[in-house]
């Protein structure tokens, strides 16, 4: 009977654990999909590299690789955000859909996703994830742990270019397919395209406005 009882008693907290991994599984997921069609440029670069150096009779490194190590990067940074969601929803600061249920700290995000869009830091790891060449020029490092370190470097500038976002995202309850693409096309945007450094002020003063709105809401 005590073994029984017990068991019954352990079962809510294996299904809570269960269902916690689950939405790190799915966070983790969706913040892939998010983010690798932004890197495609690079990835499809050193491939090319790559293929020249097999070419040339040269020491080829296996992009798989690179991409793992990028890919490492954000599933740490998902699996952070989705333990600070825990801590937020143990706080009742988000539902239990992940929905902010304050709209002071949805602001609060905002406004501080959009200040950081016209920091020092954010038009430095922009200026990286904006020059794929660049990059491998100054950052080439022979071998497999070589491959790994450049995408781990490569992957660690993209987060620095775009946390903030993704905060927003996942921090309001906004993790759906819809935004995942709005928010993988900006920063696509932001990184690939020739007139898309321009848009980071504007963006951040958007997200700024939105903030103090979301903040207004609660009074």
């Amino acid at each position: 009977m005590a073994v029984e009882h017990r068991t019954q008693r352990d079962r809510p907290r294996e299904l809570h654990a269960a269902q916690r991994l689950n939405r790190l599984d799915h966070r983790s997921v969706m913040m892939v999909a998010m983010m690798v069609p932004p890197a495609s440029p690079m990835i499809l670069l050193f491939a090319r590299v790559n293929r020249q150096r097999r070419e040339g009779e040269n020491p080829a490194i296996p992009t798989a690789l690179f991409l793992a190590a990028y890919l490492v990067v954000w599933s740490g940074f998902s699996a952070v955000a989705t333990l600070a969601q825990w801590g937020l929803h143990s706080a009742a600061l988000l539902s239990p859909m992940m929905v902010s249920t304050s709209p002071i700290l949805g602001g609060l995000l905002l406004v501080g996703a959009g200040v950081f869009q016209w920091t020092s830091l954010k038009r430095a790891c922009l200026v990286r994830c904006r020059s794929p060449l660049a990059f491998l020029l100054t950052e080439w490092r022979d071998g497999p742990r070589g491959a790994f370190l450049m995408g781990l470097r490569h992957g660690v500038y993209c987060l620095g270019c775009c946390w903030t976002l993704m905060i927003v995202v996942f921090a309001l309850g906004l993790g759906s397919v819809l935004w995942m693409l709005a928010g993988g096309m900006v920063m696509a945007v932001e990184k690939n395209v020739s007139w898309g450094r321009v848009l980071s002020a504007p963006l951040g003063g958007a997200l700024i406005i939105a903030g103090v709105f979301a903040s207004m809401a609660s009074s």
